[in-house]
């Protein structure tokens, strides 16, 4: 049966394209055919351009300036949640698979479904550049083999990103002719998928003139040998995760792949960044570098600062300071934006590395207001910010954090009545929803009289893929690797080691929850949370209820703490269908009617 309607995943798409200095800047012109372009060694540069379109931003450039995918995680709420934005419409569930809000791309906001065809799109341009590049024209032969290997890594990055959001995915290694037979096109298993994937990068890999590092500012943004590795790790981690293993174990090869991949990160000059390099501004505390290397750019030289960045976006970088820091009763900032919920500040140990909650169970009741409190911890719920992990201080603003704003030292205050204190009426945008500000992704003292910029955003860097291997080594059975791997990460901000004595289920938990310590406001917890539940499972413990502190001041100055639901009725998004996105209706429907198979996600 050949389809009489094209859809999305096959669409046609002629290239037109022109030449320019830097290959990451060529732009179309919308006059040539692609057998002309071929000819031409600059223009085929120009086609290779195309190939990198539509990578997103991510951070706070979605729709009206919003982190979308942290706000529909369990770790943050926007103080937007009145305005009937995007992340609003999530929190009241006002979803379908015509409409879902978290389809549409950065800058765009949601409704138009914008990852499915957009991804696609990107991947069949990859395709056909795999397969032009090898008769085409360029200026030396280096060249052809970087090119080809750059194409196989972005068609890598663009399937791994379709599977974070859909899970399945049908495999197409080629381009696929117009009048071709689809009526049998099939959804790939994930573990299918992530073998492509790693052809994909092993295919890059075997390149000699991919180089392992971007030493050239001028070519920012451009594929990499690291990000092969790193994509190899996360293709696999997925693959072997609860939601899309189908009752396999493949941990092992999980395993396998990311030890693979650290390894070969750090022969190749990949390492932590662990020491600040501008203590006046980031401290000289042992979470200061943890600081730097979220609020900052990675630099690209032949000795850089930044040796744990692998992979970050080519701008982005917004005024997180006007939109997305302390907000409330502040000169110049525009609104709080997304705020640390009280379930992400929970999740920071004490600074004698145990838990304050009981992970297995850190809640007593459905509505996390009753903390299962571990009694082994140091904890003081009277005092809940003292002798707490460095990368609290670093990643949330609390009552009492100090910071610089309009040159001023300030005192944020989020007592009830002090200048900072939560609000939850969801017409104010400027307070903070849950008693807290978001801080880990802006540069200390920035403000409107000392204008920094948010560094772009990291998709992938050595700490993760750390934390990646120490992950799927606790699964597969290899704990002192497990530990290792994280306790180096966690040695960077000062913490202690993992105990040794811990079961492989205290060790995977632990685990879990340094990933969302060390890994927060980075987009990782939304997908984690998701992966690690099983295909009937849902995230009603995790994010149906989430909740805030209200801070009194006391008349002889001490503080008494009540936690409270932010919202007295459920937020969207914790249900079963949640775990994966819709595929767009009309394509489901289309894909369906020609191969008389499922393809819709389960619950849409």
């Amino acid at each position: 049966m050949k389809l009489k309607r094209l859809i999305t995943i096959i669409l046609p798409l002629v290239f037109f394209v022109s030449s320019c200095n830097d290959v990451l800047d060529m732009a179309p012109d919308g006059n040539m055919q692609l057998d002309e372009v071929l000819v031409d060694p600059d223009k085929v540069e120009g086609l290779l351009n195309r190939c990198y379109n539509n990578i997103p931003q991510k951070g706070y450039t979605y729709y009206w300036f919003e982190s979308a995918v942290v706000g529909a995680s369990d770790d943050g709420w926007t103080s937007d949640d009145g305005q009937g934005l995007l992340v609003a419409n999530y929190y009241l569930d006002n979803n379908s698979a015509s409409n879902h809000v978290m389809w549409g791309s950065p800058d765009e906001g949601g409704g138009n479904a914008q990852y499915w065809p957009r991804f696609w799109a990107q991947i069949r341009l990859c395709s056909q550049f795999i397969e032009v590049i090898d008769q085409a024209a360029v200026h030396n032969e280096a060249d052809r083999g970087r090119f080809k290997a750059e194409a196989h890594l972005l068609r890598a990055f663009f399937y791994m990103e379709l599977v974070k959001w859909f899970g399945k995915l049908p495999i197409l290694d080629a381009t696929v002719p117009f009048d071709a037979d689809f009526s049998t096109l099939t959804r790939s298993s994930v573990y299918d998928v992530a073998k492509f994937i790693i052809s994909d990068c092993d295919a890059a890999l075997a390149e000699s003139n991919l180089p392992w590092r971007i030493d050239n500012p001028n070519d920012e943004g451009r594929m990499t040998k690291a990000l092969a590795l790193a994509l190899k790790t996360k293709a696999m981690l997925f693959a072997a995760s609860p939601l899309h293993n189908e009752g396999q174990n493949h941990w092992q090869e999980a395993y396998e792949t990311a030890k693979d991949a650290v390894s070969k990160l750090k022969q190749n000059g990949y390492e932590l960044f662990t020491q600040t390099t501008q203590p006046q501004v980031f401290g000289t505390g042992p979470a200061a570098a943890f600081r730097q290397l979220a609020a900052q750019n990675a630099d690209f030289s032949a000795t850089p600062r930044d040796r744990e960045t692998i992979y970050q976006a080519r701008g982005g970088g917004l005024f997180l300071w006007h939109i997305g820091y302390i907000g409330s009763n502040m000169s110049n900032a525009y609104k709080a934006g997304l705020a640390p919920t009280q379930e992400l500040v929970d999740a920071f140990e004490t600074i004698d590395g145990e838990p304050i909650l009981d992970l297995k169970r850190p809640y007593l009741d459905e509505q996390h207001l009753q903390p299962n409190y571990n009694p082994n911890s140091i904890y003081d719920p009277n005092n809940p910010y003292e002798n707490r992990d460095p990368r609290l201080a670093q990643t949330v603003l609390y009552n009492g954090s100090t910071i610089l704003w309009e040159n001023q030292t300030v005192e944020v205050q989020t007592y009830q009545g002090g200048r900072h204190a939560p609000s939850f009426d969801v017409t104010n945008r400027a307070a903070s929803r849950t008693g807290y500000y978001h801080a880990k992704m802006v540069t200390p003292g920035a403000s409107q009289t000392n204008q920094i910029n948010n560094a772009n955003f990291k998709y992938y860097r050595l700490g993760e893929t750390l934390l990646d291997l120490a992950e799927a080594a606790a699964k597969a059975g290899h704990f002192e690797e497990a530990r290792a791997a994280a306790n180096e990460v966690r040695a960077r901000s000062g913490m202690p080691a993992l105990p040794t004595s811990l079961t492989q289920e205290e060790l995977i938990l632990r685990i879990h929850n340094e990933r969302r310590v060390e890994l927060a406001w980075e987009e990782q917890r939304y997908f984690d949370v998701r992966r690690w539940q099983q295909p009937d499972g849902d995230l009603s413990e995790t994010a149906k209820w989430l909740t805030a502190m209200v801070i009194t001041k006391n008349d002889n100055g001490s503080f008494s703490y009540t936690r409270r639901t932010i919202s007295n009725n459920p937020r969207g998004g914790h249900r079963n269908r949640d775990l994966l996105l819709p595929i767009p209706l009309s394509e489901a429907s289309t894909l369906e009617s020609v191969t008389g198979q499922k393809w819709q996600n389960p619950g849409w």
